[in-house]
């Protein structure tokens, strides 16, 4: 008697790629995309840095660049005389800025 509720023709093919398109396409201009932006900004970050800039460590170390070696490393001043060798990727871009707008701010006082 109720039979024929259960037994309704599947779902068109049509509309379930179509909603599986949707999705990727929402997964991509909402997730992959700006995190691939973010890596290439922070790459192009640390492939800038020169001598005197100062920068911040993900481990938080404030520093100021000493040296930047060939080898995907640099040499971060920490107090005069006090020198770590780090890796460029351990560098954060976004505490960095933070930290040099900060200091930008407080020298126009």
């Amino acid at each position: 008697m109720y039979t024929h509720l259960f037994l309704q023709a599947p779902a068109n093919n049509n509309s379930m790629l179509f909603i599986m398109g949707a999705m990727i396409l929402v997964f991509y201009f909402f997730m992959i995309r700006p995190q691939a932006k973010k890596a290439k900004d922070a790459k192009k970050f640390q492939e800038n840095l020169q001598k005197g800039d100062r920068i911040v460590t993900i481990a938080g170390i404030h520093g100021t660049v000493n040296k930047v070696n060939e080898d995907g490393t640099i040499s971060l001043e920490i107090n005069p005389g006090s020198y770590l060798k780090i890796e460029k990727s351990a560098i954060s871009i976004e505490w960095s800025q933070q930290a040099n707008k900060a200091l930008a701010g407080t020298e126009k006082k």
